[in-house]
């Protein structure tokens, strides 16, 4: 007889989640990753916690939403079990508006933000002069600013993540035996591992580059510009990224194209002109073919499941797609959209 219900394969945000949702309903869990905790994308140093923007309404951006929304909880109930910090903060985000069309797009997005996101959050745009020594150049003298957004540091979130699924019961270790249903979230590899086995392209890997730099601005909110985000972070750092790279020889190697990031966000955030670089980092996230999580039953494989695919948006995705994992492995209550489903990127 199993002494395990559910094995999770990965340790980063998708399957950490997964087994925290798991073990909360009081099964018995068991996360194997011989790489160790947040060893892969998860790992990284951004974590912007960013939303759609609010129009166009899908299910894709009502699952972000209420995942979002669900954040602040949720990351203060792993913090409460796991005694540990994931640099969690809903400090919100900062957009320039580039020219006058965009200006009045951006004034009617306020208006359906007030609907779409139900008084949860608002959509702004305001003056550059609100936000002095931080704001980022804008050609009309504005900004957007949503209060929806949040950061994380990812490696703390992890390890705030695995320290509650132990203090909870749950197993988190590098090697063992599996038993039980089986949830494969085993990240960009997993995803090039089921494109061999199925014998077509489901999805891959994308390399990102990032860097931290020493400069304290804790309490103000992110910035995208240029392409690039711009996270303060709770200790003192800012996190800037990312690079996308399809093609890539080293999926670890750091090279001129971060240099670039970092001069350019130098230039678009000058309060960060002269900060340290003190760390560089680079990896690769998964991205399924639809772009969207992968989410659901393993093809031809019984009570095994998959929960991959997390490009750019796993942290924001991660509590809804626990939860909505949890209900499918426990009780086979379906409610993933069907564009997140496997058979969507088959």
């Amino acid at each position: 007889m199993a002494i395990v219900d559910v094995t999770i394969y990965g340790a980063g945000i998708f399957g950490l989640s997964v087994a925290w949702s798991c073990v909360k309903r009081g099964a018995k869990v068991r996360v194997i990753d011989p790489y160790g905790v947040g060893a892969g994308s998860s790992g990284g140093l951004v974590g912007a916690l960013a939303p759609h923007v609010p129009e166009h309404w899908n299910a894709k951006k009502a699952f972000q939403f209420d995942s979002l929304i669900m954040a602040e909880d949720y990351w203060r109930e792993v913090e409460a079990a796991s005694g540990l910090s994931s640099g969690y903060g809903r400090t919100g985000r900062l957009q320039p508006v580039a020219d006058e069309r965009l200006l009045t797009l951006a004034r009617e997005r306020k208006d359906e933000a007030a609907t779409l996101w139900q008084g949860k959050a608002v959509w702004d745009v305001r003056p550059v002069a609100d936000f002095p020594g931080w704001a980022p150049d804008s050609a009309t003298g504005y900004v957007i600013h949503d209060t929806l957004t949040a950061r994380m540091n990812p490696r703390r979130a992890a390890k705030a993540l695995a320290g509650a699924v132990q203090a909870k019961g749950g197993e988190v270790v590098q090697e063992a035996q599996e038993e039980g249903r089986v949830v494969w979230a085993t990240g960009w590899r997993g995803l090039e591992a089921l494109s061999q086995e199925l014998g077509k392209p489901v999805g891959n890997g994308v390399k990102g580059q990032s860097a931290m730099l020493r400069h304290d601005a804790t309490d103000l909110p992110q910035l995208f510009a240029d392409a690039l985000h711009i996270i303060p972070h709770t200790d003192g750092t800012v996190a800037i990224g990312s690079t996308s790279e399809r093609e890539f020889d080293d999926p670890t190697s750091c090279d001129d194209a971060l240099e670039d990031v970092i001069t350019r966000a130098r230039v678009v955030c000058p309060a960060i002109k002269n900060a340290p670089v003190i760390e560089r980092w680079a990896g690769v996230r998964p991205r399924a073919k639809t772009r969207a999580p992968m989410l659901g039953h393993y093809p031809d494989r019984p009570d095994h499941f998959i929960a991959n695919g997390g490009f750019k948006i796993g942290f924001g995705m991660g509590p809804k797609v626990g939860e909505v994992m949890a209900d499918l492995v426990l009780e086979g209550c379906d409610t993933i959209p069907e564009d997140f489903k496997v058979a969507a990127s088959l």
